[in-house]
Order: structure tokens, then C-alpha cells, then sequence
């Protein structure tokens, strides 16, 4: 079912008792939650188990909505945007969104697939020839060579052979450290250092979170011509009125942009770990990253989600094909790995057991073995600051959760799920 968000300012006053008119409200469209089969009393259990994280001291702000059927439902706001100085969260609040990045990235290189630029089987080399010579590391630290190349569908499915440098201590990973690899100025920079240091496994073997997508984003720009920004702004943000979606937070936009925060186990507190003076989303940086790099506002989110859901169309504007895009949201692991590779559920948080991975989202296929409310067929992803989004084909749903913290502490998606699906009625 196609569903388009519209303007309505006056219905979100109404249904939502949110007051004055306000620049978030004035391209989305409200409805009551009965009119679209949720309840209106079983979603207001949202607001009290929110504010019992944020009173607690676990969680420091929550901005959360829900839509179905293209109906927003549910919007609220809880608790503050700077820790330091008790400045209260807005709706249009704008947060580091980390690898929920990761998506909009995956979703550009599909927009030049479609175009007939390249093919997702097209060794990556191709368009970034520092992977040209690439080695595999061995056993005892020995170099082979990849018995495969890595692949564009490798890339979008973290089955490249590539790490993050971050998350382990292999030789590997230490050669990303040294390098500055995640520290480099620009994607042209990025991808000389990478070029240079052996994969961790042989491609297509195993599902290995990476910077994967930071390397589709250099490619992007190889495809292009243009830089990845630009691509985003005129190709994606643009036409679905994102208007609070980029890499850095202008000027004029400050004020609405907070403190994040890491949770210290020792203190067992959250304590800021980034201020927004010091922040390098407001330090003009030019290393556009395509695997974590962009900041966002939930209705901007919303924006981009439910062109997903509406099957890449929003508001008469087409970004990719439905056919493109249901090939996106399948499970990939298994067409790729064939009889040889490997996913462990607990290589990553979140990848629960009945879960796979498309390009550039989580897929779950058994929600029995998620061990949450959830549908088949549901996609996802997340970022590290604690935001997360999920969209349900079958329920017509879609979920946002944006907070600022790293490192968190409550399971926050989960309760946040049974919360939205407890609602749901007809």
C-alpha cells in the first residue's frame, strides 16, 4: 500500500495536542492511532517507561515516533539535548546517527546500479584500483591471495574480507590503527591507506561488520564524479525534503544539535563525550563517510524510512525501484557464502539468531528466534550513538529511537518494540 506524508500542521495540533504550528510538523501527516488500527491508550505506555530511563540517569533524551500505514501516531520528546546545560531535547532535535549512515549509502550505489553504472558481482577494484593487489592474511601472518575478488554485493553485505580496526586486536586490526585509517582526511585518502593492509578473511567467506560501506561511499564518488554529498543532497535529500541531513551542522543549525555521551561502567554514570564546540560534526572535517558520518533529525529519518516503506517512492518522488528494493531487503549471506562461509550471531549486536543481512539492512526471517514482537521480513539497522530505526512491510510500520549515548546500557529497541507492537489492534 502506497502511503504519502503530506502537510498538516493543523491535524498534528489536533490529534497530538502538540500546541504552535512548528517547522518539524510541516511535512509530515498525523492521524489517530484507531484510524490506522493502533490504540491510542496502550501507546501512551510509551512515554512513562521513557522518562523512568531518563529520570534514572540511564538515558540523558529520547526523541521516539511511530507511523503506520504513513500516519505518524506517535511523537514525543523526552528529557534534555546538552547534559551540561540542561538544555530540554526538541522534536527537531538533530543527532549523530552513526551507521544508520549505512543504509542512504547502500541505497546510492543501488540508484547508480539501476542506471546501469556498474554490477553488484563487479570487483571492487575496478573503480578503486588500491585494491588491485590485495592480500588475505593467512595463518602466522602470512599473505595469500583472495581466492575470489571482493565483490560490490561484498561490500554491502560485510562479507568483503574488510574489519573496522576498532572492535578487535589482530595484526589486522592494529595495521588500521597505525595507519589512521578511520582518522583520514577525505574518501581519496581513506582508501590509499585501506588499499594498503591485507583483509582479515577471504571475501565472501563470513559476515564481519567493517567499514564496507565507507568504502561504498568512496565508490559512489569514483561512479559519480561527484563528491558524496553532493550525491546524497541531489539525489536523495533533495527530493525528500531532508532538510536537516548532512555531514556537518551549519551554523545557524547549533542550537539544535547536543552533547553525546559514553556510559562509564566504572562510575556507572553517563558522562559527555562530546561536546558540540569541540565536536567534529561542526569542525569543518572533509572525510565524508558513508559507513557512519551524517547526522539527522527524526522526522528527516522518518522522510527517508518511509520511502522504503511506500516502496522507494515518497510524495511522487521515485529514488529506486520496488523490485530494487525488495531485492535489497532479502537475506544475501546465503547466496553469497554458499556451503563455505559463516554468520555468528554474536560477531554483532543486535544480528540475533533469525536474522540475516541484505544490502545495507538486517533482515529478520524467523521472528520466533529473535525472541521479540517483530514480523518476518522486517529490515533494520542502528548507530553506535544508541539511534536506531526498523521498518515492518507487513504491519505497514515504521520505528525511530533517537538518543545520544554510546555504549548503552537499557535495552532500549526491544522495549521500545514491545511497546509499539503492544499497540497495534487491528
Amino acid at each position: 500500500m502506497k502511503t504519502a506524508f503530506k502537510r498538516s500542521v493543523f491535524l498534528a495540533t489536533i490529534v497530538l495536542g502538540l500546541g504552535s504550528a512548528q517547522a518539524w510538523a510541516d511535512n509530515l501527516s498525523y492521524a489517530t492511532p484507531e484510524s490506522v488500527g493502533m490504540s491510542s491508550e496502550r501507546l501512551e505506555r510509551i512515554a512513562p517507561v521513557l522518562n523512568r530511563y531518563v529520570d534514572e540517569g540511564q538515558l540523558t533524551g529520547v526523541v521516539s515516533m511511530i507511523a503506520r500505514k504513513g500516519e505518524i501516531v506517535h511523537f514525543e520528546e523526552y528529557g534534555v539535548l546538552d547534559a551540561e546545560s540542561g538544555k530540554p531535547l526538541q522534536k527537531d532535535s538533530i543527532f549523530r546517527i552513526y551507521s544508520m549512515t549505512k543504509p542512504i549509502t547502500t541505497l546510492a550505489v543501488m540508484m547508480l546500479y539501476e542506471e546501469g553504472k556498474l554490477q553488484l558481482t563487479d570487483p571492487v577494484e575496478r573503480y578503486l584500483p588500491a585494491f588491485t593487489n590485495v592480500r588475505v592474511a593467512g595463518p602466522g601472518g602470512a599473505l595469500v591471495a583472495p581466492l575470489r575478488p571482493m565483490t560490490v554485493q561484498m561490500l554491502m553485505t560485510h562479507t568483503s574480507g574488510l574489519t573496522y580496526g576498532v572492535f578487535g586486536d589482530t595484526l589486522v586490526d592494529r595495521q588500521y590503527r597505525d595507519a589512521g585509517v578511520m582518522t583520514s582526511p577525505d574518501n581519496t585518502t581513506f582508501i590509499e591507506r585501506l588499499g594498503t593492509i591485507p583483509l582479515q578473511f577471504q571475501p565472501g567467506t563470513r559476515f564481519h561488520y567493517s567499514v564496507s560501506t565507507d568504502v561504498l561511499g568512496a565508490l559512489v564518488e569514483a561512479v559519480s564524479g561527484q563528491t558524496l554529498g553532493e550525491f546524497f543532497q541531489q539525489r536523495i535529500f533533495d527530493p525528500l525534503q531532508m532538510e536537516d541531513t548532512f555531514f556537518q551542522v551549519p551554523a545557524e543549525k547549533l542550537e539544535r544539535f547536543g552533547t553525546n555521551h559514553t556510559y562509564n561502567p566504572e562510575s556507572k554514570i553517563l558522562e559527555v563525550s562530546d561536546r558540540v564546540a569541540d565536536s567534529n560534526f561542526v569542525n569543518r572535517r572533509t572525510f565524508e563517510s558513508g559507513g557512519g558520518g551524517l547526522l539527522s533529525t527524526t522526522e528527516d529519518y522518518m522522510r527517508f524510512s518511509q520511502m522504503l516503506i511506500n516502496g522507494g517512492e515518497l510524495e511522487g518522488e521515485r529514488i529506486i525501484g520496488r523490485k530494487t528494493l525488495d531485492y535489497m531487503t532479502q537475506n544475501h549471506l546465503g547466496g553469497i557464502f554458499g556451503t563455505t562461509g559463516q554468520h555468528s550471531p554474536d560477531e554483532l549486536p543486535g544480528m540475533a539468531r533469525g536474522t540475516g543481512f541484505g544490502l545495507g539492512f538486517a533482515v529478520i526471517e524467523d521472528p520466533t528466534a529473535v525472541g521479540g514482537n517483530t514480523s518476518a521480513g522486517e529490515y533494520y539497522w542502528g548507530g553506535a550513538a544508541g539511534t536506531i530505526f526498523w521498518v515492518d512491510p507487513v504491519e505497514e510500520l515504521v520505528g525511530i529511537v533517537m538518543i545520544q549515548h554510546m555504549n548503552v546500557q537499557v535495552p532500549l529497541r526491544a522495549v521500545f518494540k514491545a511497546l509499539t507492537y503492544g499497540a497495534i489492534i487491528e
